[in-house]
């Protein structure tokens, strides 16, 4: 027995082998963690930040307070020149406003139709607007050869201008024809047609290009239909035109209203324009 253990103990000695020595714990020394860069470049192992990239980080805050600052402050100037702008042109169209009252008041609701005019009376007298200027005009486009409304209108014409002069009201108006017929409505044609309404009434025809001109500057519309030769019909609007001593159209009526009713429209503008 005590031969064997030494020979053991022999034979470790031999091979130097020690005996295990009892278990340990093993601590391993902490490693600190190492921010990295990486780049695709050769200097993957290099753990310092690029040079740019440290520059742009210092001013990155200044430019954000810069982006948000100069939009802020180029809106308050615009608006504020806005409102000064706005301001100004408010008291100007104010100022504007007094000084024209009085013009429109003359001239509120008043058609912009009416210019000049040449042509001839039933005496072959030349004949233009400013003939009728200082006086209130009845004006009326028609054709001595009209079937219907025409006749109608002038003998309206004709009440009126008596309803004005020998009622209450007094008043004298012009009454003025217009031929719209030159080719047919000869001076002495239309002479001869309105004096079976009332000679009062002032016929004027003349060239066709004049009667055109006319026409047209009181917006009156006219065209022959039924045309066979010398016999046809002139289809045209039927307003009548009240005109004031400027010559300026303050309003025109249509057929439906009577002799009666339109000598107190006429009167009633008379008197506005007075006031």
């Amino acid at each position: 027995m005590i031969r064997s253990a030494l020979c053991s103990l022999s034979l470790r000695s031999a091979l130097n082998v020690s005996s295990p020595s009892p278990w340990r714990p093993r601590f391993y020394p902490s490693q600190k963690f190492e921010p990295r860069c990486y780049t695709n470049g050769s200097n993957f192992g290099n753990h310092k930040l690029p040079k740019q990239v440290l520059e742009n980080d210092e001013p990155l805050a200044s430019r954000s307070w810069i982006a948000y600052v100069i939009p802020t402050a180029v809106l308050l100037i615009a608006g504020t020149g806005l409102y000064v702008h706005y301001n100004d042109e408010k008291r100007a169209i104010l100022k504007g406003s007094e000084q024209s009252i009085v013009y429109e008041r003359n001239n509120v609701n008043r058609p912009a139709i009416g210019g000049p005019f040449k042509l001839f009376d039933t005496e072959n007298n030349s004949v233009t607007e400013s003939t009728f200027q200082g006086n209130w005009v009845l004006m009326y486009f028609g054709y001595t050869s009209s079937p219907d409304v025409g006749p109608e209108e002038v003998k309206k014409m004709a009440d009126v201008i008596k309803v004005l002069a020998e009622s209450e009201y007094n008043f004298k108006i012009k009454p003025v024809f217009i031929s719209i017929d030159p080719q047919r409505d000869t001076c002495a044609q239309v002479k001869a047609y309105l004096k079976e309404f009332d000679p009062r009434i002032i016929g004027l025809t003349g060239p066709v290009s004049s009667v055109r001109q006319a026409a047209q500057e009181y917006r009156v519309f006219f065209r022959k239909v039924d045309e066979e030769g010398q016999d046809y019909l002139v289809e045209s609007s039927n307003n009548m035109y009240l005109l004031d001593p400027n010559m300026e159209v303050v309003r025109f009526f249509g057929v439906e209203y009577d002799a009666r009713q339109l000598a107190d429209a006429i009167m009633m503008e008379v008197n506005k324009a007075s006031r």
